[in-house]
């Protein structure tokens, strides 16, 4: 894969796992959002609905517990990075562990795409949509 913008050079082995992070949100997102839209023409604020449920951080959480097994050395070092990043704020609907375990998931979400590795996301996110009651299970 390529980034959308590959004229910006990146290197997101040299970034902060909250800044990973924060691209693997956006990313994490448009594969759910892709997946929802493409499942079936429904209502907008159905498809928010669905998106939220499956966004949150239990719901990330949870897609990256059952994952880690399948990442590569590189990929669990990028999430433990994610896991441990120490974070100003854990919102007040959130438990921590969930909250950190999902900004794992993010981390490693936007390690691979600022990496432009489209094809071991698709990976990822087959594995999960596979599963049935994963993040993108609408």
């Amino acid at each position: 894969m390529e980034r959308l913008l590959q004229q910006l050079p990146c290197d997101p082995k040299q970034m902060n796992p909250l800044s990973l992070a924060f691209v693997g949100d956006a990313v994490f997102e448009l594969f759910v959002r892709e997946k929802l839209v493409c499942a079936g023409n429904c209502p907008v604020k159905t498809l928010h609905r669905r998106a939220v449920e499956q966004v949150c951080c239990q719901a990330q959480s949870a897609a990256g517990q059952r994952l880690f097994d399948s990442f590569t050395p590189e990929e669990q070092d990028i999430y433990r990075r994610g896991r441990n990043a120490h974070v100003n704020h854990v919102p007040k609907n959130a438990e921590p562990a969930d909250y950190h375990a999902a900004t794992a998931l993010e981390a490693l979400v936007g390690y691979l795409y600022l990496k432009g590795d489209l094809s071991r996301l698709q990976a990822l996110f087959a594995l999960l949509f596979a599963e049935g009651k994963d993040a993108a299970d609408g």
